[in-house]
């Protein structure tokens, strides 16, 4: 607990000094906001059954879940292989993984006032999205935020550890964001999809990234305990791959690439 505490409290510290570049990320992370557009001026929600407050509540719930979800390990994990940064971290006695995971939460912490102001312009402007979720669901909608964080993590822990083999790593990163974002939830609610789609995409750990969290948030009817469930069962996929990758690459590492 002492080293946990530690480790946020100086990564936190760290970030502070970057608000400004933490305010240009929480801005980029608007694309559910431009979808809601797109789809309120289309006809495409009321052909899904959607009625234009539920969609509105949805992409506002996605766009606190992108906000609380994002990870971009792959691209410090990189750069700190190639330049032998990992080195000296491998030399202590904690995982290195645990810093990476550290700055993530920090930055999730840094975000929360750029995201509220986000918020309350979007409310002002568009009162009717509004809504108060109760305690319960707002309790195990930031539940669903985190885990689906935990569980985005190890995915993209399970791509940097291929940095050990190629100096290119990120670029396979780059080929999951396509069907990260459309078959997540973020550019569509699922229930748009066609229902051939929409079962490949329930296939798939991205549902429960965006999809799974944003409705539980948005109040709308979910299963909770299978939802969860996927979660779980992904991450006990994920962790041991990722583990194996890492014992396997550190003991090639040779802090120049590969």
């Amino acid at each position: 607990m002492r080293i946990a505490a530690a480790l946020l409290s100086s990564q936190y510290a760290y970030m502070l000094e970057y608000r400004a570049e933490i305010a240009l990320w929480a801005l980029s992370g608007v694309l559910p906001l431009i979808m809601l557009a797109v789809w309120q001026g289309s006809d495409g929600a009321a052909a899904a059954g959607l009625t234009p407050q539920g969609l509105g509540r949805y992409f506002l719930a996605a766009f606190v879940v992108r906000q609380f979800s994002v990870v971009w390990l792959i691209h410090v994990f990189e750069e700190d292989a190639l330049q032998g940064k990992l080195s000296p971290q491998l030399l202590q006695p904690l995982q290195p993984l645990w810093r990476y995971l550290a700055a993530h939460v920090a930055e999730q912490a840094t975000r929360v006032p750029f995201v509220a102001l986000m918020l309350a312009g979007v409310v002002v402007l568009q009162p009717e999205w509004l809504w108060l979720p109760s305690l319960g669901q707002l309790l195990l909608g930031i539940v669903a935020i985190q885990a689906a964080f935990v569980m985005r993590f190890l995915l993209q822990t399970l791509v940097a550890m291929l940095c050990f083999w190629s100096e290119r790593a990120a670029a396979l990163d780059r080929l999951l964001l396509i069907p990260y974002l459309f078959l997540s939830g973020l550019v569509a609610p699922l229930e748009s999809f066609p229902p051939a789609v929409r079962r490949l995409a329930e296939c798939t750990p991205f549902p429960a990234m965006v999809s799974f969290p944003a409705k539980l948030l948005a109040g709308e009817s979910v299963d909770v305990g299978a939802g969860f469930l996927n979660i779980a069962l992904w991450c006990a996929v994920l962790f041991p791959l990722s583990r194996l990758l890492w014992r396997a690459g550190v003991r090639r590492y040779s802090a120049m690439g590969a």
